[in-house]
């Protein structure tokens, strides 16, 4: 019997998110090591977010033109190299540079979701991407945990288990991983790169998707901000043992978000949307989110900042999996590839552009007003999905 390959990519794609997962919550306590403030921080997450989006789509070339898994076992090396150089890094432009390395040369999750696509039938490929899901469920749920585990015996730690796990993942894929006999012909599904974006104004400016689109762009705003400043907020605002949090407490914090995932995730989602349908769903996900997120802008205790958090995973947990099965619906059959491209990059375009507001606001100690601008795009994502209801 003929082993399936969905198997071994799903097992390297979990391996690939544990070790981000492991790096995210401490990485900006890293950099502050070496004399970075906030706003410099939001550069260094913007850094690698726009180094990914001018490499994904040449990643995405070369992996139809010499195959999945050479591309993916390079990326897999970017990646190692990127967190040994960052482990080993003395200065902050070293922390720069282990993040243009890595972010060059992130296409692991991209050119694994293409080779899902070469080795599944397109009635099944759904399911299939839900592999992805899964991981970064279980990557956020065991990865911040173990890194805030870890880095109370030195930062470095963390960071060299990352590198372990992506050596072995780099293994995985040389020793398990064959080469799909086929391509699958998905050119417009591929992220859009950084110059490419002009084409996708008439997408705006359709009636039918437009409002979507923009739901979009306000929880990737929202979500991109939160990520990039959560643990400079949190050492600011909150103490535990006398202590202000650091990378085990943030760690903890980003575990039990991803706990929360993947119970809505799991089953609780499919079940609301079943009932109530996608755009009373949405609906709640925002009013959430702005209640998660006020209650952030106000926090000052532990316990108030797990009930904001509980809000908060709560609406981010729904939005993007909702977002994403309704404009599906509202675009034809034939734009569907174009439509997940699109917002795959309006998902890299806000994690450019989210971590440099973050880090500017946080520098200037408007601890308030970080979370309130989370709130803020939150409260625009519901008036706008309110609004086509007024429509309707």
């Amino acid at each position: 019997m003929k082993r399936s390959p969905l198997l071994p990519i799903s097992l390297i794609v979990a391996v690939d998110v544990l070790g981000l997962t492991l790096v995210l919550p401490l990485l900006p306590f890293y950099a502050e090591r070496y004399g970075a403030s906030p706003t410099v921080v939001g550069l260094l997450v913007s850094a690698y977010a726009l180094f990914q989006l001018i490499s994904g789509p040449y990643l995405g070339q070369l992996s139809d033109r010499f195959g999945r898994r050479p591309v993916l076992i390079v990326s897999q090396i970017g990646t190692l190299i990127g967190f040994i150089i960052l482990a080993r890094a003395n200065a902050l432009w070293v922390i720069f540079l282990s993040r243009f390395i890595d972010g060059a040369t992130a296409g692991n999750l991209s050119v694994a979701q293409a080779y899902i696509a070469d080795v599944t039938e397109p009635e099944n490929r759904a399911k299939a991407f839900g592999i992805i899901g899964i991981a970064f469920g279980f990557g956020f749920l065991i990865g911040p945990a173990i890194s805030g585990f870890l880095a109370h015996y030195g930062f470095t730690y963390p960071i060299y288990a990352a590198a372990g796990l992506s050596f072995l993942s780099i293994l995985g894929t040389i020793f398990l991983l064959p080469e799909p006999e086929r391509h699958a012909d998905l050119p417009s599904e591929r992220k859009p790169g950084l110059f490419e974006f002009a084409g996708y104004g008439k997408d705006f400016k359709n009636p039918k998707i437009s409002s979507t689109l923009l739901q979009f762009c306000a929880f990737f705003m929202s979500f991109s901000i939160f990520i990039a400043g959560f643990a400079l907020f949190a050492e600011r605002r909150f103490t535990w043992e006398g202590r202000p949090f650091g990378p085990r407490e943030v760690g903890f914090i980003f575990s039990y978000t991803g706990l929360l995932g993947i119970f809505i995730q799991g089953g609780f989602l499919g079940k609301m949307v079943k009932r109530f349908g996608e755009p009373r769903v949405i609906v709640f996900s925002f009013s959430s989110a702005i209640i998660g997120y006020s209650l952030l802008a106000i926090a000052h205790s532990v316990p108030l900042l797990i009930l904001a958090a509980t809000f908060s995973s709560f609406g981010s947990g729904g939005l993007r999996p909702a977002l994403t099965a309704l404009v599906s619906r509202q675009a034809s059959p034939r734009e569907q590839g174009r439509m997940m491209g699109l917002i795959q990059g309006i998902n890299s375009l806000s994690s450019i552009i989210g971590p440099i507001f973050s880090g500017l606001l946080i520098d200037r100690g408007w601890l308030t007003i970080w979370a309130g601008l989370m709130g803020a795009f939150s409260v625009w994502g519901l008036a706008l999905i309110l609004r086509t209801f007024k429509r309707a």
